[in-house]
């Protein structure tokens, strides 16, 4: 910054004459890069990969306590990509997903779709969250410079309906969460959702299909001692070791890195 600000009161400096001069190329370039630099400075990015030999359509949600970014959904055709930055300052919590079989209704204009639509009609989310069954991508970043840890992790508490992977760049040793798997061959008949074609589009959680307090480790099952697997919950973890499977899930399901400057989250990893 203060590179710049010398190099722009110089040329002020030189009065009229310069401002009849055609500025170097190269102390353009400089003042390029400082201005990236700074406008960058601090964020950390997300990248966004769809390798599933489908479209999908992104959805953001920060956290009650964060702010939102620049977009809230978009749409992401097979083998493209797409970034967000959060915020360069403080400390930033959200959520993305993947919404699947999304089309706008001729007869109301209305957008909508058949897995993890979050209800706005329209392909931003603008604070909503998605309708389960989805498969999660759960971000908590440390402010930047702080030296904090970022936390991050992929869950299927609220079902699944695509395989994700989150991994952070930048950050030393730092390890993927992910749900490469394909919960939805695998998924029992009563947590199936089948489109109007007959395929199986998602599977739900238990607690989507059932609502008990047993599935949703909620009441007197609402503590990590009360709540443990359930023959539902072990399906999903047997296809994705690595995600959260039930609420109390968090030994095998909560990662951690200090430092990262990006996030790359991939839809249909293994694909």
């Amino acid at each position: 910054m203060a590179v710049a600000h010398l190099l722009l009161q110089h040329s002020a400096a030189t009065g009229n004459a310069a401002r009849n001069r055609v500025v170097p190329p190269a102390i353009l370039l400089i003042l390029q890069l400082l201005c990236g630099a700074l406008g960058a400075d601090g964020a950390t990015s997300f990248r966004f990969t769809n390798a599933c030999q489908h479209p999908v359509w992104v959805g953001a949600l920060h956290g009650a306590s964060s702010p939102p970014l620049a977009r809230s959904g978009f749409y992401l055709a097979p083998s493209a990509t797409s970034h967000l930055d959060a915020p360069s300052s403080g400390s930033w919590s959200g959520t993305f997903w993947a919404r699947t079989g999304c089309a706008v209704d001729s007869a109301t204009g209305r957008f909508s779709c058949a897995t993890a639509d979050c209800g706005t009609g329209d392909v931003a989310c603008e604070g909503r969250g998605p309708a389960p069954p989805v498969s999660l991508v759960e971000v908590t970043l440390a402010a930047p410079g702080s030296g904090g840890q970022d936390f991050y992790d992929v869950s299927l508490v609220d079902g699944f309906n695509v395989p994700v992977r989150v991994a952070p760049s930048g950050g030393g040793d730092c390890r993927p969460a992910a749900c490469p798997g394909d919960v939805n061959a695998m998924c029992p008949a009563d947590l199936r959702v089948v489109a109007a074609s007959g395929g199986v589009v998602a599977c739900k959680s238990a607690c989507n299909a059932y609502g008990s307090a047993r599935y949703c480790c909620t009441g007197q099952y609402g503590t990590p001692a009360a709540c443990g697997p359930t023959s539902y919950s072990q399906v999903f973890k047997s296809a994705c070791p690595a995600a959260y499977s039930y609420a109390y899930d968090d030994a095998s399901s909560t990662f951690t890195c200090s430092g990262a400057s990006s996030y790359d989250v991939t839809f249909c990893p293994g694909s």
